[in-house]
C-alpha cells in the first residue's frame, strides 16, 4: 500500500483567486492506480509553513506531491522548502542552466537572471524535464524509518503539470500491484437523499463500494472495486453495479464521461433541435453548443420578439411569460419558426414574484411535454438549473420509450 499526500502551494490558491484543479487531477490519477490519498493541503507562499507541511507529510505518507511554487520569482519557494525540510542546500545544476539558457536563446531572448533559481537541485533530487515550460520538476527519494519515501515537485500550470506527471513521474513511482476500477452513473430528477434511500445498505459496502455525489446535472453514483488485477476488480464490481443500475434506471441518463447534452443528442436520433430561451441568458444553448442535432436558437426576453416566435398575446396577458403555457407555445414555435424537428423552450423568472420559477417544454410532431420547478437561489443558479431542467425534460421525452420518441 502506497500512502500519499498532496500539498498545493500558492497564495492565489489559498485565497481562491485560482481554483485548484491540479489537486483534483492528481487525486483521480492516484486513485486509478491504487494509491491511497489521505490528505490534500493548500498553503500560501511561506517558506516556514511549506517546510513544516513537508516534514509532517513525510512522517505520515510514502509519497508527497507538491504542486506550484517552481517559478523564478522570490515568492516561488517550493524548492527552498523541500531543501529546508530535508536539511540540504540547493545549488545550480550546470546541465539545467545550459538547457534553460538554450531555451531562451532559441527564441532570440536573453535569459533573465531571476530564472537561474529554476536550475537549482539538491543532492537528493532528480530533475524532471519540462518540455512545455521553463520550470523543471523535482523527484526526490528519501529514506523513512522502514522504507523509502518520495517527494515530487510539479509546476503549477496544468498543461505543464499533467504532461510531467504522466511522462516523468508515473514511470518512476513504485505503483501498487493492484487495480481500482469504477463506474459513475448519472441521474437527474431525483434528490441525493432519495438516492440514498433507494440504495439503503449498499453505501455501507467497503469493497466494492457505492458513493453519491451531487452535481449540477443531478446526482452521480460511483460504484468502485479494487483487486489485484483489473479483471478481478471488474468481476467483483459487476453484481453491485447491476443492482445499482436497476434501482436507478428510472432516473439514469448516462455513465462516466457522458454528458446530458450528449445523451440528448443520441435521443434526437438524427433529428434537429431548435431552442428558444427567455430569462435564462443562453445557459441552455451553452450546454448544447457542441451537441449533435443542435440547429438554431433564439435567446431573448423581448415580448414582441417572442410573439413572432409563437408566444400568443392571450397567453402573455393571462398567464404571463413565466408560465407553462408560454413554454409550450415557444417549444412549438421553435419547431415552426426555427425549422427544427424538435422544439425545446425554457422560460425563467429572475425577479419579482416569479423569481425562481422555471418552465420548460419540448415539442415534436408526436406531441409535447412540459415541466415546472421552483427553486430559491441567485440568478446564476436559477439559470443553470433551468438549463438542466430543460435538457433532462427533452432527454426523458425523446429516449427510447419516451412520450415523444
Amino acid at each position: 500500500m502506497l500512502l500519499a499526500e498532496i500539498i498545493s502551494v500558492g497564495t492565489e490558491l489559498l485565497f481562491g483567486e485560482i481554483v485548484d484543479t491540479n489537486a483534483a487531477f492528481l487525486a483521480r490519477e492516484l486513485g486509478e492506480r491504487g494509491v491511497i490519498l489521505h490528505r490534500k493541503t493548500v498553503l500560501g507562499d511561506n517558506l516556514g509553513r511549506v517546510s513544516e507541511a513537508i516534514r509532517l507529510a513525510l512522517s505520515r505518507a510514502d509519497l508527497v506531491i507538491l504542486g506550484g511554487g517552481l517559478g523564478p520569482t522570490d515568492d516561488d519557494l517550493t524548492r527552498e522548502s523541500i531543501a529546508d525540510a530535508l536539511g540540504e542546500t540547493p545549488g545550480e545544476d550546470p546541465e539545467l542552466l545550459a538547457w534553460l539558457e538554450g531555451l531562451y536563446a532559441a527564441r532570440g531572448r536573453e535569459m533573465p537572471q531571476v530564472n537561474r533559481k529554476q536550475t537549482w537541485l539538491i543532492p537528493g533530487a532528480e530533475a524532471l524535464p519540462n518540455p512545455v515550460g521553463t520550470a523543471p520538476g523535482w523527484f526526490v527519494r528519501t529514506n523513512g524509518l522502514d522504507r523509502q519515501k518520495y517527494i515530487v515537485a510539479l509546476p503549477g500550470p496544468p498543461r505543464e503539470m499533467h504532461r510531467m506527471w504522466r511522462e516523468q513521474v508515473l514511470p518512476r513511482l513504485p505503483l501498487p500491484d493492484h487495480a481500482l476500477v469504477s463506474t459513475t452513473i448519472h441521474t437527474q430528477g431525483i434528490g441525493e437523499s432519495n438516492v440514498a434511500e433507494l440504495l439503503a445498505g449498499l453505501t455501507q459496502n467497503a469493497n466494492p463500494s457505492v458513493a453519491t455525489y451531487a452535481r449540477k446535472t443531478g446526482v452521480d453514483v460511483r460504484v468502485a472495486a479494487s483487486a489485484e488485477t483489473e479483471a478481478q476488480a471488474r468481476e467483483l464490481m459487476a453484481p453491485l453495479l447491476e443492482t445499482v443500475r436497476a434501482h436507478l434506471s428510472r432516473w439514469t441518463w448516462g455513465e462516466d464521461g457522458q454528458t446530458l447534452a450528449g445523451a440528448l443528442g443520441v435521443g434526437l436520433a438524427g433529428r434537429s433541435l431548435g431552442v428558444i430561451e427567455a430569462g435564462s441568458a443562453g445557459a441552455l444553448c451553452g450546454l448544447l453548443a457542441d451537441a449533435p442535432g443542435f440547429l438554431d436558437a433564439a435567446v431573448t426576453g423581448d415580448h414582441a420578439r417572442l410573439i413572432t416566435l409563437g408566444l400568443t398575446p392571450v397567453t402573455l396577458r393571462d398567464a404571463g411569460l413565466v408560465s407553462e403555457g408560454a413554454a409550450l407555445e415557444l417549444a412549438a414555435g421553435a419547431r415552426e419558426y426555427l425549422g427544427a424537428d424538435i422544439g425545446l423552450a425554457v422560460v425563467v423568472g429572475v425577479t419579482g414574484d416569479n423569481a425562481g420559477q422555471v418552465h420548460a417544454a419540448v415539442s415534436s410532431e408526436k406531441g409535447h411535454k412540459a415541466a415546472s420547478v421552483n427553486w430559491p437561489g441567485d440568478t446564476a443558479q436559477m439559470r443553470e438549473r433551468a438549463a438542466v431542467t430543460a435538457l433532462a425534460l427533452a432527454y426523458r421525452a425523446l429516449r427510447a420509450g419516451g412520450e415523444l420518441a
